[in-house]
């Protein structure tokens, strides 16, 4: 835990405005800004010498047009960031000095009087303005409440308002009563202007007709709409409601909300923040108490629009999406169901995010770990930490990352079992990053941070990894009511995560009287399998496309309510990321079977929150006798990727054990050249290059233009950094071409590899390869590499009853869904044997991870060709490879020459 005397005490700066709002604040709609998309196809991308055209990725371009001049922003990655740009470059053109705003208290009250005289001027009434929308509006009120604009709304919709009261009151900021009596006594200086009404303000003078007539036909809201909203009663023993509300033109729609809540007109009620999106115009509307600098309500505490609004809300109180906004002068308005009130309170449990963000509430559940990019779905763990600090109120996580250079022989995360590498190299280093995760309150207290000790290989997984930390732990804090502060300290621990609890449960005070978080079985009561069984099933890694649905079923008289379903849903078997009745049936089907099965309900929300309608699951809820019916039918599986399987099991990884192997033979045979057929993406050639051998070229050969595409990016940049260094490479290219023809170019290189690239191919193409190689390209070294099928044994955890069944293999997949094949030992060594005696090579097994003499071998056999004789026969010329891509280190200007 941290202790509370340890946080941050003050609050953060308030940033400088950005260019964009200077030139807004100068110029206002007079600004017109035009954004362009160009292309950058300069120099491939940084890697030059690449043979394949390349897009070079989107930029962007803005023109600021303005009264006095024209500028062109820079090119930028993003479009606000070329807005930016452009008006940075007009501020520096115009000579706009820029001023930070830090007043003193006297300074903001004279601030604060002139805002407010400014509201109520000529020139503010006809403009684009949320506010000014709501002043028109007041003007249409009958009686005596013409022109009278709420305080309310003056607090609410004006953001130099609140700024301005920040430096009279710093507890303005969540208060915004605080604002309205700050407001109340500044206007309080404009007797000449102002007429000040209870707790609303008006105009002491009428506008002038030109003004008036400019603003009369505005709207185009001539007869009454009906708007659906939710009522929320102050008592938790009564449910949530949908209404309908009707609004006119003629009238202001706060009178109708304010009629709705027994209030006597608009200046009566208390509207919150926005909730959710800040671009959203959903709000809470409940009523004022009689007298702002007494914070005397009527009504109890209304627990559950506090806990929406993130601040005290007391009485009857409603929920809707309706406003003025700057997009146009008419009121904006949606419908608010049920459904929308119940995803939102889905939607500030750290779980319920990712349910929704998925649109899978009765499906989907937070995942217990980030494995890869490539198999997460739905919004990262960092988007979802962020929502759920917005939905709180809660400023916007801090994430904090470092890069550590460390010996590559050491493990990252993902290792399991740790296995002995012979002959591991010392001197490559690699860099790792780590990410610290820290969250404040609005007041900048510290709430939590975490601070993970591992390290990871790329920065954005040690980003999403400290996310899913955080989420993991809030997740156990919102679905267990009854934790136990013993038992939230040791999670947090266990998790790399400090927090101070005076801030933590001030902040989450009410989450678990809002939460019914009701325990459901985890296991189904019968699962009911159907269909034909493939043999093709998941196992722990494998990504799994299901079809479901779900219905709210109620036992005895078999009514049924659909509550969700998806035509195809992908998750991760063994990662948490489906609800455990779902995987649980998952796991003991085959593609094309169906299951179903019941299990209890889980808690309200969640059915409510996922039903289309929540008025008929309300009513089978009620009969408190309902189970949920799931059908579900496995569509795919795609096993898990090979390499995912071996870094869970070996330390360093079979890559990289494979690669150290290679550069043991290059120091032994202090070869000069080398050529890896099939070397895809480059990581082979790369990860060489961080090794000091006698290489002095080094080649590739691949099919892929895509994978080749990336290996010259991966090698420029590489070859690049080590110009300086003791590294001898003098020479690299990269060719298209397929490794089962030859090219003389590649003739009698001192060293060629092919690490796990024939298991890819069909038996026939590998058997074409090798007599291809031996026969016509000649190296004097060729090292092999391929899957030990036995190990997948172990690799898959496939074991049968019998432990000392022979077949037991015979269960096992392929360690990739892409393996044409996949050889055990003695399949491979006689592959090996015949084309060794062919072609006059010698021959050497070995392999990594694992060990030769202990079953069941290694999991990596590799066979190692020595050629017997020195002396080559030269070969016709038969160029098949095209090259791509090439590297002279003669060719490359020194450091700090001019070009």
């Amino acid at each position: 835990m941290i202790q509370a005397g340890k946080t941050l005490a003050n609050p953060t700066k308030k940033p400088s405005l950005t260019p964009k709002a200077i030139i807004h604040q100068k110029f206002g709609d007079k600004a017109c800004y035009k954004v362009e998309e160009v292309q950058d196809d300069s120099n491939q991308n940084g890697c030059p010498g690449l043979a394949i055209p390349q897009k070079g990725p989107s930029l962007y371009r803005c023109t600021l047009e303005l009264p006095e001049t024209t500028v062109v922003s820079k090119t930028c990655r993003r479009k606000k960031d070329a807005e930016q740009s452009a008006a940075e470059k007009a501020i520096e053109k115009l000579g706009i000095q820029l001023k930070e705003y830090n007043p003193t208290k006297e300074e903001a009250w004279n601030d604060l009087a002139s805002r407010i005289s400014f509201l109520f001027s000529n020139e503010f009434l006809p403009s684009l303005n949320p506010l000014s929308a709501h002043f028109r509006a007041a003007l249409r009120r009958e009686g005596h409440f013409k022109g009278c604009v709420p305080l309310s709304v003056l607090a609410i919709y004006d953001g130099k308002v609140s700024n301005i009261c920040k430096y009279i009151d710093p507890m303005a900021e969540s208060n915004s009563l605080l604002v309205m009596s700050l407001v109340l006594r500044a206007a309080a200086k404009l007797t000449d202007s102002v007429v000040i009404s209870d707790k609303q303000l008006q105009r002491r003078n009428e506008y002038p007709l030109e003004i008036l007539s400019s603003t009369n036909n505005e709207s185009n809201l001539s007869e009454s709409i009906s708007i659906e909203v939710v009522t929320i009663p102050a008592s938790l023993g009564k449910a949530v409601e949908s209404v309908k509300l009707n609004f006119t033109a003629a009238g202001y729609y706060l009178d109708v909300i304010a009629r709705e809540l027994g209030m006597n007109e608009a200046s009566d009620v208390i509207i919150s923040r926005t909730i959710g999106k800040a671009s959203s115009e959903m709000r809470i509307y409940s009523a004022a108490p009689k007298q702002l600098l007494c914070d005397q309500f009527e009504g109890t505490l209304n627990n559950r629009a506090s806990y929406f609004a993130g601040q005290e809300i007391h009485g009857e109180a409603i929920l809707a999406s309706v406003g003025y906004t700057w997009r146009s002068t008419d009121l904006f308005h949606e419908a608010v169901s049920l459904r929308s009130y119940y995803r939102m309170l889905v939607n500030k449990i750290p779980s319920g995010a990712y349910k929704i963000s998925r649109d899978a509430i009765l499906a989907a559940n937070l995942p217990s770990a980030f494995t890869t990019k490539s198999n997460w779905r739905g919004s990262f763990p960092r988007d979802i930490l962020s929502t759920f600090c917005r939905f709180h109120y809660l400023s916007e996580p801090v994430f904090s990352t470092q890069s550590n250079s460390s010996d590559a022989s050491l493990d990252l995360p993902g290792s399991r079992k740790k296995l002995k590498v012979t002959q591991s190299s010392k001197e490559e280093k690699t860099e790792a990053f780590s990410c610290e995760v820290k969250i404040y309150s609005k007041n900048q207290e510290l709430i939590l941070q975490c601070s993970p000790q591992e390290t990871h290989r790329k920065q954005a997984d040690a980003v999403q990894i400290a996310a899913l930390k955080v989420l993991s732990w809030l997740n156990m804090f919102f679905e267990n009511p009854n934790i136990s502060s013993e038992k939230l300290n040791l999670l947090a621990e266990n998790l790399d995560i400090h927090f101070t609890p005076r801030y933590f449960f001030k902040e989450f005070a009410l989450c678990h009287s809002m939460h019914n978080n009701k325990a459901a079985e985890n296991e189904p009561s019968l699962i009911d399998i159907t269909g034909e069984n493939s043999g093709a099933t998941p196992s722990n890694g494998s990504l799994v496309c299901i079809s479901y649905s779900v219905s709210l079923f109620r036992e005895g008289d078999s009514i049924k309510e659909h509550l969700e379903s998806c035509k195809e849903f992908e998750f991760e078997i063994g990662n948490e990321a489906v609800l455990p009745y779902i995987e649980s049936a998952v796991a003991q089907m085959a593609i094309g079977q169906s299951a179903y099965f019941q299990v209890d309900l889980p808690s309200d929300e969640f059915i409510l929150a996922a039903a289309v309608d929540s008025g008929s699951g309300l009513s089978l809820l009620s009969s408190r006798n309902c189970k949920m019916e799931y059908n579900i039918t496995l569509l795919q599986v795609t096993e898990p990727l090979e390499e995912r399987m071996e870094q869970a099991q070996f330390s360093p990884p079979l890559s990289k054990q494979r690669v150290e192997f290679a550069v043991q033979q290059i120091k032994e045979s202090s070869a000069a050249s080398l050529v890896d057929f099939g070397c895809g993406s480059g990581s082979l050639l790369d990860s060489l290059l961080s090794y000091p051998t006698s290489l002095e070229k080094i080649v590739g050969v691949d099919i892929s233009l895509r994978a080749l595409t990336k290996a010259a990016k991966l090698l420029h940049t590489k070859l690049n950094k080590l110009l300086e260094s003791s590294s001898k490479i003098k020479y690299a290219v990269l060719y298209d071409g397929s490794i089962t023809k030859f090219d003389s170019q590649l003739h009698g290189f001192d060293i060629a590899t092919c690490l796990e690239v024939i298991e890819h191919m069909e038996e026939e193409e590998a058997s074409l390869f090798g007599e291809v190689v031996l026969s016509c390209f000649r190296p004097k070294i060729l090292i092999v590499s391929t899957p030990n099928y036995e190990y997948n044994v172990i690799l898959q955890g496939c074991t049968t009853e019998d432990p000392d069944e022979k077949n037991q293999t015979q269960v096992c997949k392929f360690r990739n869904h892409d393996h044409k094949f996949e050889w055990t030992r003695a399949q491979f060594e006689s592959w090996a044997a015949d084309l060794a005696a062919t072609h006059n090579y010698g021959l050497d097994f070995s392999g990594v991870g694992g060990a030769a003499d202990v079953e069941p071998g290694f999991a990596s056999q590799i066979a190692i060709f020595r050629r017997r004789e020195d002396n080559l026969t030269s070969m016709e010329s038969d160029n098949h490879y095209v090259p791509i891509w090439e590297w002279n280190r003669e060719n490359i200007p020194p450091q700090g020459a001019m070009v």
